[in-house]
């Protein structure tokens, strides 16, 4: 696997200021190499590597997807059963008459949401990527303490309290009906935690992380492994200069109230790819321990929208599904070739599985997205990936 051109390409991001650390890990038809540029906080005594810790917010998501799934292969839970059971305050929901009208013009749920829902991103309420930018029951919970933005792990409060709000706003689309970003995930984990009896980063300890020898991954960043953890910058100013987002003691130091399933884990480049390994396997470890049944890792990796959410209200309206827990692409774009399925995490990372190349490829830096448009760091090493290796 040659990969020099890649190389020199990270190597002139950072020299170009666009990231301080970056690292990534690639495998092509079984041949697998992690590489690394730059150093943690520009520390020159600190060189990055495959080792290095980096937050990999919405890459959390198919992690989440898949410790839900494995409670389906476990028969703790059904993927079209509903979910009031464990997660009462879903229940009886209201929907908003109009998605972008008053908050008080209210209808009655069809039905209630089913763990396939969340799963695909349909219970009704999440960010809406193609709609008009109103959103009543979103400025309702930003109002509740709530807001958007990137994730802050010590300022959620705790998961019943988290869902507490959540369930007291309507919804604002029908369950199933459109593909609304990002709270679904976030649902999800407390399904989970309440499933099990366990904490989510428990559940995904025993079930993810264990099994895969995935040692660095996790909602914490212990004080022995702060070394390998730097901080995470956010925009960066006329001068060059970047804005701190979090420093390395500060978010992920400590044991956060609310263990977000959407946006709040940490990992490597080589615990990564050990996850997105064993989804190209087939579901299976290295040794052959089956952690998910290939049925629904088929489907999870399969596009479940509609047509019409597809175009209308999907990841990239017309280019990109969604499967469970992950974007499924189904045209070529530059970046990216049909087939794939992938996601992306906002403080700094991509990764996708190419099951027709036989393709891994990830990428974790500590600049965090400005814009849902892939910064230049993002599309050179994709550019570098396709080229090089296909």
């Amino acid at each position: 696997m040659h990969t020099t051109d890649l190389d020199q390409a990270m190597q002139s991001a950072v020299e170009a200021g666009q990231a301080s650390s970056i690292a990534w890990y690639l495998a092509c038809d079984g041949e697998a190499r992690a590489g690394a540029v730059g150093h943690v906080d520009a520390d020159p005594d600190r060189p990055a590597g495959p080792d290095t810790i980096f937050r990999i917010s919405s890459m959390s998501k198919p992690i989440t997807a898949v410790a839900a799934l494995q409670l389906v292969d476990d028969g703790l839970l059904a993927l079209d059963g509903p979910v009031d059971d464990l997660l009462p305050e879903l229940a009886h929901r209201r929907v908003l008459a109009d998605p972008h009208g008053p908050i008080d013009d209210t209808v009655a749920a069809e039905r209630s949401i089913t763990l396939r829902d969340l799963l695909t991103f349909r219970m009704g309420l999440g960010f809406d990527f193609a709609g008009p930018g109103v959103q009543p029951s979103l400025d309702r919970l930003g109002e509740l303490g709530l807001p958007p933005g990137p994730p802050r792990p010590q300022e959620v409060p705790p998961p019943d309290d988290w869902l507490a709000l959540i369930g007291s706003v309507p919804l604002e689309f029908q369950p199933g009906a459109r593909w609304l970003y990002h709270l679904s995930a976030d649902v999800l984990g407390v399904l989970i935690e309440r499933a099990t009896g366990r904490t989510l980063g428990d559940q995904l300890a025993r079930r993810v992380f264990g099994p895969l020898g995935m040692a660095d991954s996790g909602f914490t960043v212990p004080d022995a492994k702060r070394d390998r953890f730097g901080a995470c910058y956010g925009e960066v100013s006329a001068t060059g200069t970047r804005d701190v987002f979090d420093l390395a003691d500060g978010q992920w130091a400590a044991p956060p109230p609310f263990r977000s399933g959407g946006a709040g884990l940490v990992s490597t480049a080589d615990d990564f790819g050990a996850f997105a390994s064993m989804l190209l396997r087939g579901g299976a470890a290295p040794g052959g321990e089956r952690l998910l049944s290939a049925s629904l890792l088929d489907q999870m990796t399969t596009n479940q929208l509609t047509e019409d959410q597809v175009a209308t209200g999907g990841p990239a309206p017309g280019d990109a599904g969604w499967g469970f827990g992950v974007g499924v692409q189904l045209r070529t774009v530059p970046i990216r070739a049909a087939g794939a399925y992938d996601w992306d995490g906002g403080l700094g990372s991509s990764w996708a599985n190419d099951p027709q190349h036989g393709l891994i490829g990830i990428l974790l830096t500590d600049q965090m997205w400005t814009s849902p448009t892939p910064p230049p760091v993002c599309t050179a090493f994709w550019t570098e990936v396709y080229r090089t290796l296909l």
